[in-house]
């Protein structure tokens, strides 16, 4: 009996390995192994990115209102603590926009806050 391989579908397994390693330096982009290898650890970096993502812009916005609330003479966790006080429901993306291009408005967000 002959020996049977399944030609297609490991073929298209590895090519599948050399597109997404396209890009790659050297033998990483040529050689399935390598690129089989650097293909997954930039995939694990690329999920982990997309949280850290999440984790950076949060961060940035509490920065942009707490020195906008400064500005406005008080404190970030007293504007925010005074927002939930009195039922404002608004994200901090939001708030962060309203920081920098809508100075007015966020200063009479600040004013509830004192």
């Amino acid at each position: 009996m002959t020996r049977s391989t399944n030609n297609p579908a490991s073929r298209r397994r590895r090519k599948r390995i050399l597109e997404r390693s396209k890009g790659f330096r050297g033998a990483r982009r040529n050689l399935i192994r390598l690129a089989t290898e650097s293909t997954n650890r930039a995939m694990a970096f690329a999920y982990r990115g997309r949280k850290e993502k999440k984790r950076d812009f949060r961060a940035l916005w509490i920065t942009r209102i707490s020195v906008a609330a400064k500005a406005n003479g008080v404190s970030y966790s007293r504007l925010m603590d005074s927002l939930k006080k009195n039922d404002i429901v608004i994200n901090r993306k939001m708030l962060a926009e309203m920081a920098v291009n809508n100075q007015s408005a966020f200063a009479e967000l600040a004013a509830l806050a004192k």
